[in-house]
């Protein structure tokens, strides 16, 4: 039960990021305290939010059967474990403030560990074939 939740939460972030990026991508830029991209860079943020969407419905589907999605939760797993590397690479490098990578930093870290320790480990019917 609590990775159904887990997985309920990782969706609706990822689809409110989404929906931001697609539609409103300068006011969640702005808000987050990063600076503004010039108007055209909202067209490879739009493709970005594409990506955020459909993992997020994802994680809803996953949900209902996560042994049997495994492989989608390793991948969000992966998926955080970069989101942490690249903010750690630009904190580090002096490009961004710890103010600014410091909480999605952590959200990295949480999602990714809980997904790690909760999610369905594989039978030994799987593992022998």
């Amino acid at each position: 039960m609590r990775l159904k939740v887990l997985l309920w939460i990782v969706g609706v972030v990822q689809i409110v990021l989404g929906v931001f990026y697609l539609f409103f991508p300068h006011f969640l830029l702005r808000s987050m305290g990063h600076s503004l991209p010039a108007a055209d860079l909202n067209y490879p943020l739009g493709m970005l939010a594409a990506r955020f969407l459909a993992y997020g419905i994802g994680m809803f589907v996953i949900s209902q059967n996560p042994p049997a999605h495994r492989f989608w939760i390793n991948n969000m797993v992966f998926i955080q474990i970069v989101d942490l590397a690249v903010g750690l690479y630009y904190t580090f490098n002096g490009t961004l403030s710890l103010t600014l990578s410091g909480f999605p930093m952590f959200n990295a870290i949480l999602i990714a560990s809980l997904l790690w320790l909760w999610r369905p480990r594989e039978s030994a019917a799987a593992l022998g074939k």
